[in-house]
C-alpha cells in the first residue's frame, strides 16, 4: 500500500516580477515500511519537497497523497489535523519550544491528542532515547545531541505512519550523528514507521532501501539500494 504518492508536483516562488521554480514535475510513490533517502545538492528542493509530503507547505501544482488523504483539498486546520494525526517531522535545528522543559516538549503532540498519559508516554519516550535523567532540563541546558534525541523522542510521540528527517545528522559530531542514525532507524523498525529523510550524508543514505537522487528540482535517479 502506498502511505505517499506524490503526482506531478510542483513549487514556484514569486520574487518581484520573477517566478523561481524550486520543484518541477515530481513523481513517485512510497510502500508503507519503507525507509528512503533524498539526496542532492544544496538549493536542489530537498528540504522544500519533504515540506510539502509533510504538509507543512502547499504545493503550486500537482498532488500529495498522505496515507489516503489528498493534502491540496485540505485546509490549514486539516493538514494541521492530519500532521499530528498521521507525521513526525525531525528538525536539523531541533525546533524545540525554548521555554518548554524536555518532557513538555515531547508532551505536546500527545496533548494534541489530548491524551491522559500524555506525561507518562512523554517519559517512558525520553527514557528510550537515553534522557529520563534530562526530563525537566530547558533547551538550552541541553547539548545539540540531547536536542536532537528530545526532537526525536517528539517525533514518535504520536506514534506516526510516516517520519520525516531534514538532515537529521547535520549539526552534529560524527559520534553524536552515528548515535542519532542508530536511534531513528531503531525505533522506525520496532515501530514500523515509514521513513524519509534529506541528508547530504551518502553514508546515511546507504542505510535506506531506496535513494532519489534530485537535482534542479527533478529527479535525477530513484533507485532501491
Amino acid at each position: 500500500m502506498h502511505i505517499l504518492s506524490v503526482k506531478d508536483l510542483g513549487k514556484t516562488y514569486k520574487s518581484g516580477n520573477r517566478s523561481l521554480t524550486v520543484l518541477d514535475q515530481v513523481n513517485f510513490d512510497i510502500e508503507a515500511g519503507e525507509t528512503l533517502a533524498i539526496v542532492g545538492p544544496s538549493g536542489s528542493g530537498k528540504t522544500t519537497l519533504l515540506g510539502l509530503c509533510a504538509g507543512l507547505d502547499s504545493a503550486s501544482t500537482g498532488s500529495v497523497q498522505l496515507n489516503g488523504k489528498a493534502l491540496e483539498r485540505l485546509s490549514e486546520d486539516e493538514r494541521a489535523a492530519v500532521r499530528n494525526q498521521d507525521v513526525g517531522f525531525i528538525f536539523q535545528n531541533f525546533q524545540l519550544l525554548p521555554t518548554l522543559t524536555a518532557l513538555e516538549n515531547v508532551m505536546v503532540p500527545l496533548e494534541l491528542k489530548k491524551r491522559k498519559d500524555a506525561r507518562e508516554k512523554a517519559f517512558e519516550l525520553l527514557q528510550k532515547v537515553g534522557l529520563g535523567d534530562r526530563a525537566t532540563h530547558y533547551p538550552t541546558q541541553l547539548s545539540g545531541g540531547e536536542q536532537q534525541r528530545v526532537s526525536i523522542a517528539r517525533a514518535f510521540a504520536n506514534e506516526p505512519k510516516i517520519l520525516f528527517a531534514d538532515e537529521p545528522t547535520g549539526n552534529l559530531d560524527t559520534e553524536t550523528g552515528e548515535m542519532i542514525e542508530k536511534l531513528i532507524f531503531d525505533l522506525n523498525k520496532e515501530k514500523g514507521t515509514t521513513l524519509v529523510l534529506v541528508t547530504h550524508d551518502p553514508e546515511l543514505a546507504a542505510k535506506t532501501q531506496r535513494i532519489i537522487h534530485i537535482k534542479g528540482g527533478k529527479i535525477q535517479e530513484d533507485a532501491h539500494a
